[in-house]
């Protein structure tokens, strides 16, 4: 398993080795000693989601504040997507900066979201099904979204989609700057 970091500090892209011969293939997608001795940092994730979702279909930007903040491992079950992360966190040099970054059945490669990024995706397929581990359970009085549209994010969605559908929730979500700041947990 190969681990790349990108220009953000914190978000890592896992991907696995895939071994094919006749049958088909194997790989191992998770490890949870390889993933913490790259970062330095102990994981413990406590309650795996699963969503389906159909083309053009745009969830988020979600981010839980403490006490019930995420850590998040985003991959791919079936399909593929746009998957689409921004730094929250109050007075990183990175704040409001974002990352996208295709997801899909093939390459099996998983997103780590760090506490303090909201995510999101965009369903580039007929139907994608997406799977994501994280390390703190699901609060609603927590919960909280940012517009996945906001022209200050500098997501390029249309050039992928010319329908984007969303929910309610998400629709109405407030854009960045109008946003909860997100702060460590002191």
């Amino acid at each position: 398993m190969e681990f790349e970091k990108f220009d953000i500090e914190g978000p890592v892209l896992c991907k696995p080795k895939i071994i094919k011969d006749e049958r088909g293939f194997f790989a191992e997608i998770f490890r949870k000693d390889l993933l913490e001795d790259f970062l330095n940092e102990k994981f413990n994730f406590c309650q795996s989601n699963l969503s389906k979702s159909k083309k053009g279909v745009l969830r988020g930007l979600h981010f839980q504040t403490y006490p019930y903040a995420q850590t998040k491992l985003v991959s791919v079950s079936k399909g593929e997507i746009l998957d689409l992360i921004v730094d929250i966190r109050k007075g990183s040099k990175t704040y409001g900066k974002g990352i996208q970054i295709i997801l899909n059945d093939t390459k099996h490669y998983q997103l780590l979201v760090p506490v303090g990024f909201a995510h999101g995706f965009l369903v580039l397929s007929d139907t994608a099904e997406v799977h994501y581990k994280v390390d703190n359970y699901y609060n609603k009085d927590c919960d909280h979204g940012i517009n996945s549209l906001d022209p200050k994010l500098n997501f390029d969605l249309e050039s992928y989609c010319n329908k984007i559908i969303r929910s309610k929730k998400d629709s109405i979500s407030p854009n960045l700057e109008e946003s909860p700041k997100f702060r460590f947990h002191q």
